[in-house]
């Protein structure tokens, strides 16, 4: 199968080389990599250009934020399934992509995801948190989960059946994608047991009492848009779910990237 690999990045100069680095060094030959910038201004476009020529379609253009950038990439993309790799984060190792192609096709599923691990954005050999998405039970939603979205792969035609990413969710629209794909629709899923993605600390949504606050908020209208009843303590779990996190693994510090 073909596979779709987005990149969405806006003056991402520091980290993009080694996030297009863990794409092209990936073991599975049939990728098709994009990568939607939002007019860059600080030297990304010219590492871009570096790796053009690996690279099958590429963007510079103003849009509406990172969900339009992304269903930008949607838009674009003509694999069988897709991924979304920020320009800050790395696959863990080169064998991911194959890893979930053989997954879906294993278990005829049009998902999949699985663990990720957070990174000191300053010092990649020191780990933060390891976030253990573990096996998917639907319920589990109702108790705060989520699966972590940098590892969320779908095949193309569930984006073209139910929709990409929900514009009127600033924070919260990958929350939505997955509540309405897995929860309110059913769509199949399967977990993989590895560390899939590597993301540094720090970005758009860190921690902060404003940040939390709206988040909670978009999550709750992500249920009521969805016309879907959560669990009263859904809201308030979630937060706390991180604390599960903090369980760290040395052992998988090492990068190539």
């Amino acid at each position: 199968m073909k596979i779709s690999i987005i990149t969405v990045v806006l003056n991402g100069k520091t980290y993009i080389q080694e996030c297009i680095q863990s794409v092209l060094n990936q073991s599975y030959d049939n990728v098709e990599y994009i990568v939607i910038d939002g007019e860059s201004t600080d030297g990304t476009i010219e590492i871009i250009k570096k790796y053009e020529s690996n690279i099958s379609r590429w963007i510079s253009e103003p849009d509406k934020g990172i969900y339009d950038a992304m269903n930008k990439g949607i838009q674009f993309a003509t694999g069988d399934i897709i991924g979304i790799l920020n320009s800050d984060d790395m696959y863990a190792d080169e064998n991911v992509i194959g890893q979930v192609v053989n997954s879906i096709a294993e278990y005829d599923s049009d998902t999949c995801y699985g663990d990720l691990l957070y990174l000191d954005c300053k010092d990649i050999n020191r780990q933060v948190r390891y976030w253990k998405a573990g096996a998917f039970n639907k319920e589990n939603f109702r108790r705060g989960w989520m699966p972590p979205h940098p590892t969320f792969f779908v095949r193309r035609q569930v984006y073209e059946k139910y929709g990409s990413f929900n514009l009127n969710f600033p924070l919260a629209a990958d929350y939505e994608l997955m509540l309405r794909l897995l929860y309110k629709h059913k769509i199949t899923t399967i977990y993989i047991p590895e560390v899939m993605v590597k993301m540094r600390t720090g970005g758009r949504c860190s921690p902060g009492l404003l940040n939390t606050t709206k988040v909670v908020f978009e999550n709750y209208k992500a249920w009521k848009m969805n016309d879907l009843k959560p669990n009263p303590m859904t809201f308030v779990l979630k937060p706390f779910s991180k604390l599960r996190q903090l369980n760290y693994r040395p052992s998988l510090l090492p990068s190539k990237y």
